[in-house]
């Protein structure tokens, strides 16, 4: 499974070579390393991670990182990222959760968990597992499986979480227990002190002291607000009094407004390409080319960076990177603004040709499934050999389902399988999974029985022996499995490998050892 996992999730963040200095911060998370648990808690813009990773640059501590993304409410997604972010220090801890995430129906938290704290608990070191935009994953089983793993810490492990809402967590338990270090809004906000650091020393702004103190007060010390004001100033030097009177109002608007001042500034070209660009969730040149069709696209990511345009580096090599969050949000409201869909669901196009020649499966179907291109999205889900809700991204794959109107179904039967197979995968209700089998039979019955077809009705067959298997129902799992097995296709791994177990676990209950 690691070839399907996305590297750059993994990677920390280089932490600036021009940073604001911090010690009343650094000292509270070294202090927060006696409990268990690290929680920075903020909205967007507020330094979360910045801070993070300027902390583990200057400490000793060995650490294993884990991006967060929408993609990770899917469980077995979440376990197989976060075994792979402890690799990343502690190779030996993958062995017992392995075999787990291969079982074709994901085990009891406790299960999976149990034999993963006890590999940990045997790692000689001190290590700290930092995982980046918790708010991203919205899934009560993944709140489930960290609860354990926090209840049950082994003493190697201190976890570090970020985020923009407070999780669904032990919490108060925790601060009961003084396991429990917190850094919130009112903890981050730059002082007027770091606020001067910021924009006169490492901006070269040379902005008065009370024009310091009104900026600061007129953000909160908001990190990204002043960083956007920042760029504004730029071009406002002789009425700096002027601009700093003028700036109010909340977060969204102030950041509306000068999102538009800042994109008016940009030359021409870096504007089209902030704008083309605004639909990756992740960014590398020749991505960038295929989307814009220039041939620049590593130069401008430097320049980029270099300019502090909201670019953050996913790796150490200069090759990865992604906008901050809002910027990125507000990029695509301003590319929606201007230009007519028409171009838009072409640059999701050419995002998700480039992606899968590249073996980006998951991020190809995303970008095909906004593009609306359902006889695309549905070819990547099925993938090369292994569909993509067998990899662990199930959720996504179902939201997807869960969006198209009933005639896309209607005109292409399969689609019904797939999604049958995806409600499987995902604990969705009996009825609800044998009503969309009845949908996919009805609309197979009159299609040519060829090949295709009987793999598809085979697929009708494999699901119902699935299901039967959770309510041990022994005769139904022989009877469907035997017969999937008849009209899968030979070739058609998964799914024969999933029959032959249903099978095989009937006859263990019927103690037919000889079948």
């Amino acid at each position: 499974m690691s070839g399907d996992l996305l590297q750059t999730k993994l990677y920390m963040s280089r932490p600036r070579p021009a940073l604001v200095p911090r010690p009343r911060l650094i000292a509270r998370l070294n202090q927060g390393l006696h409990g268990k648990l690290t929680l920075i808690s903020a909205p967007a813009g507020f330094g979360k991670t910045t801070l993070v990773t300027e902390w583990i640059a200057g400490g000793e501590r060995p650490s294993a990182w884990l991006s967060l993304d929408e993609g990770d409410n899917d469980p077995a997604r979440f376990l197989q990222y976060l075994v792979a972010a402890l690799r990343t220090v502690a190779p030996e801890v993958d062995k017992a959760a392995a075999v787990a995430l291969q079982s074709p129906q994901l085990p009891p938290a406790q299960a999976i968990l149990t034999p993963l704290i006890n590999e940990i608990a045997a790692v000689p070191a001190p290590f700290i597992l930092v995982l980046d935009d918790y708010h991203e994953v919205e899934s009560p089983p993944v709140d489930e499986l960290l609860t354990f793993l926090l209840e049950h810490m082994p003493p190697p492990l201190h976890l570090v979480i970020t985020t923009r809402e407070d999780p669904t967590l032990p919490l108060a338990r925790l601060r009961a227990r003084a396991q429990l270090t917190e850094l919130r809004a009112a903890d981050l906000r730059f002082t007027v002190e770091e606020t001067a650091v910021f924009l006169n020393q490492i901006l070269g702004l040379n902005l008065s002291a009370s024009a310091v103190a009104a900026l600061e007060a007129r953000t909160e010390g908001w990190i990204a607000g002043l960083q956007l004001a920042s760029l504004s100033l730029q071009g406002h030097q002789a009425g700096t009094a002027d601009f700093i009177d003028s700036f109010t109002g909340s977060h969204r608007f102030v950041l509306d407004y000068l999102i538009e001042e800042v994109l008016q500034q940009q030359p021409g070209d870096v504007q089209a390409f902030l704008l083309k660009t605004a639909v990756l969730n992740r960014l590398t040149g020749p991505l960038c080319d295929a989307v814009t069709g220039d041939d620049n696209g590593q130069d401008m990511l430097e320049s980029l960076e270099r300019a502090n345009l909201f670019l953050v580096s996913l790796d150490n090599e200069r090759r990865w990177y992604r906008y901050h969050h809002l910027f990125a949000d507000l990029l695509r409201q301003q590319l929606h603004q201007s230009a007519a869909e028409d171009d838009i669901t072409a640059l999701h196009v050419r995002a998700s040709e480039w992606l899968e020649a590249n073996g980006r499966e998951l991020e190809a179907f995303q970008h095909a499934a906004a593009a609306n291109d359902v006889a695309r999205a549905a070819r990547l889900i099925e993938g090369q050999g292994l569909p993509l809700y067998f990899r662990g991204e199930a959720v996504p794959v179902r939201q997807w389902f869960e969006s198209l109107p009933e005639a896309e179904f209607e005109a292409r039967p399969s689609l019904w399988v797939m999604y049958a197979s995806v409600l499987t995968l995902t604990g969705r209700l009996h009825d609800t999974i044998e009503e969309v089998l009845q949908s996919a039979e009805t609309a197979l019955h009159d299609a040519p029985h060829d090949a295709e077809t009987n793999d598809w009705l085979g697929r009708i067959a494999a699901l119902r022996a699935m299901l039967a298997v959770t309510v041990n129902q022994v005769e139904t799992i022989i009877t469907q499995s035997r017969r999937a097995l008849e009209l899968l296709r030979p070739d058609n791994t998964p799914m024969r490998t999933t029959t032959t177990w249903a099978l095989g676990y009937a006859y263990q209950i019927q103690g037919n050892r000889a079948a």
